[in-house]
């Protein structure tokens, strides 16, 4: 298939990436740490960690893991927020030879169970905040290691005590919870961790691009939650992709260990993930966010340095721009605004660079894919609104159901094949076979249509698809439109039964202007939409479920 996309590149982005000249992901971060030890990795509430200081930290913690006597490809559960212990712990997993397994704190118990059990891991890092959830299931699990940590571990003597009490003892955010010794179980605190590895020596371990380096389980919205099967090559290749994507945006500011990218989106979560290690393959750092729905706290710390990148979901752009604090953040050295897990809305997007004059760069991309697909161009000066093109050595296709491709301009199923697509899911062979064509091709569940410039617009998700007396209605287009009305914030569309139509439409709306009515709203539509994409139902919330990914739950609005 002829890459139509490739000549409309910005200048200086490679058409290809070469993942083959590191050994392994491992190779490439340890050269990271050595070349960049003085430089800064993260900052997190005031306190600094280098590069240095992470590749002590993280031999340590690697070889007490490797002194529990764990097979090599063990599976490592990683249950933290956005502290300097995730970075730790993920590069001490990848050195000692072992599988990441990136847990969502918030996880229910359920949930929890469901992904430790699917996955092996029988070793468990765990902040003490969650601890009370683990404890609810841990004997229904294979785990027989956990390793707890307190807020304040890594944030100095001093000052990371009295954050540990304060968490502790005046906030009072650690439930209590009691974990099981059964069947020989062990519970290791972080620090005793650090301090045993500390005296004996990381063991090398043969490595290749082939080997497992995380399962990354995709969110689970429909159902259980499957892993991802992402090696080394995967991951390698997602961060000189997305280096080669992101250099046009950067390149002025010549020494890349100054770019300071937020990373206010959780680490667990591949888009920040795939982030964090671009950061480390440049030897630039991040400022993390361990909290940021506080709003008020996470516009403090933007004010605090210049900042570079800025990843983040429609609904964390939307909600800084309503904080009234908003205003007083400098944006001047912002290079990038990438905006990615899920739709990134006109409406959005237009207000964000009317207030920062940063242009909103949308990209698409699966857990599947190490959160790389297309993107829009980063010298682009206008919101687009499609996913832009497919970044360097990766094959994106329009199919049908049987695996053809379709005529182009038509709508169709987005399949996409790179060397940063998965093998496939974990222990999961029939779905694995479903989830790719004959050529190839992982299929990925998003309609799309691909233009005669190489550029690829999602029209929706298959499931989420309203079929209004026979008609096909996406709701992210009427979102899209939606969005623009004076007035709304955010708004989600789904389908409910109808006994005239089979299905309706009803719109779930957030506004900020009281003065918005249904009458309004309907007029808007009635002048934006044709007939059967307006919605028979328009309700008002105060807030729309979402994932802590800040994805928009429709299902749950369905089921209400």
């Amino acid at each position: 298939m002829e890459k139509i996309w490739l000549e409309h590149y910005p200048p200086g982005v490679p058409h290809d990436i070469h993942p083959e000249q590191y050994s392994s992901l491992t190779q490439l971060m340890e050269q990271s740490f050595k070349a960049h030890s003085q430089s800064p990795f993260s900052v997190c509430m005031d306190r600094w960690m280098s590069y240095g200081e992470l590749d002590h930290l993280s031999a340590a913690l690697g070889s007490w893991f490797q002194s529990q006597g764990l097979e090599p490809g063990s599976r490592i559960a990683i249950m933290l927020p956005n502290l300097p212990q995730f970075a730790v712990t993920m590069a001490a997993v990848l050195r000692a030879g072992y599988t990441c397994v990136n847990v969502n704190p918030l996880y229910t118990a359920r949930e929890l169970e469901h992904q430790l059990k699917d996955s092996g891991a029988t070793t468990i890092v765990i902040l003490e905040n969650f601890a009370h959830t683990l404890s609810q299931v841990i004997d229904h699990t294979p785990i027989q290691r956990v390793v707890i940590t307190s807020l304040g571990d890594l944030l100095g003597a001093v000052y990371g005590r009295w954050m540990t009490f304060a968490v502790r003892h005046l906030a009072k955010l650690v439930p209590a919870f009691e974990i099981s010794l059964a069947h020989g179980r062990q519970v290791t605190s972080f620090k005793a961790a650090l301090a045993d590895g500390q005296k004996k020596p990381l063991k090398s371990v043969p490595q290749n691009l082939d080997d497992i380096a995380f399962l990354q389980y995709t969110g689970g919205t429909t159902g259980l939650s499957k892993g991802a099967v992402l090696t080394h090559r995967n991951i390698v290749a997602a961060m000189l992709q997305a280096e080669a994507w992101f250099t046009p945006a950067i390149q002025d500011i010549g020494d890349l260990r100054k770019i300071n990218s937020i990373a206010a989106l959780p680490l667990y979560h591949i888009f920040a993930l795939t982030l964090c290690l671009l950061a480390i393959r440049q030897g630039s750092h991040m400022t993390l966010i361990p909290n940021p729905r506080d709003f008020g706290k996470f516009i403090e710390v933007l004010k605090k340095r210049p900042f570079h990148m800025l990843p983040g979901v429609n609904t964390l752009f939307n909600a800084l721009m309503m904080h009234p604090m908003f205003k007083t953040i400098d944006f001047s050295s912002l290079r990038a605004t990438q905006a990615g897990g899920m739709a990134a809305s006109e409406g959005t997007a237009k207000h964000w660079q009317e207030a920062t004059g940063s242009t909103m760069i949308e990209g698409w991309g699966m857990s599947e894919t190490c959160a790389i697909g297309s993107n829009n161009p980063v010298t682009q000066k206008t919101f687009s609104g499609d996913i832009g093109f497919p970044l360097p050595s990766i094959d994106m296709a329009i199919k049908d159901d049987e695996g053809r491709t379709v005529p182009q301009g038509e709508p169709g199923e987005i399949c996409i094949r790179g060397p940063n697509v998965m093998t496939g899911y974990y222990q999961q062979p029939a779905e694995t076979a479903k989830a790719f064509t004959a050529d190839g091709f992982m299929r990925t569940g998003d309609i799309g249509i691909m233009a005669a410039n190489g550029r690829f617009k999602i029209v929706d998700r298959k499931k989420d698809m309203i079929i209004v007396s026979g008609f096909n209605v996406f709701p992210n287009e009427l979102e899209n439109v939606i969005s623009t009305c004076p007035g709304v914030v955010e708004c989600a569309a789904v389908g409910i039964e109808d006994a005239m139509q089979g299905e309706a439409i009803k719109v779930f709306v957030v506004r900020n202007d009281p003065l918005l009515t249904e009458e309004t709203l309907n007029s808007f539509c009635h002048a934006n939409l044709t007939g059967y994409k307006r919605p028979k139902y328009i309700e008002f919330r105060d807030e729309l479920p979402k994932t802590n990914v800040g994805k928009i739950l429709r299902r749950e609005l369905r089921n209400k």
